[in-house]
């Protein structure tokens, strides 16, 4: 059964694109340009979340759903991945409890690379 990522981005491109190279990876994908995804986790059982840290006309940021998402699955052990070009990222990753980072822009084989080391 193919490892599903949940990418929560609100740039309708960065999601086109990221479902592209997931499902050519052969990756379940699930992608969602607002923070409602983060309430539905428990039924999309993700293997792994992307998460934008600004999600434009959300009420919460990405670090918000972060660490919301990290108190709620902490038995699930789900990875979280912040997906952002802010300047802090490492910063805004280690204060939410993500458990990494990648920052845009972003080349697609250290996106992978990264991608793989929390998905087994």
């Amino acid at each position: 059964m193919p490892k599903r990522i949940l990418v929560i981005d609100d740039d309708e491109d960065i999601l086109e694109i990221l479902n592209i190279i997931f499902q050519e990876e052969g990756y379940n994908v699930v992608l969602s340009n607002n923070a409602v995804a983060a309430d539905q986790v428990q039924v999309i059982h993700p293997d792994l979340i992307l998460l934008d840290v600004r999600l434009a006309g959300s009420a919460k940021s990405g670090t918000q759903l972060c660490t919301e998402i990290k108190q709620k699955y902490n038995d699930q052990n789900i990875p979280v991945l912040l997906l952002s070009a802010e300047s802090n990222l490492s910063f805004l990753a280690k204060e939410c409890g993500a458990d990494g980072f990648i920052a845009k822009p972003f080349d697609i084989n250290s996106l992978l690379l990264h991608v793989k080391e929390y998905i087994y």
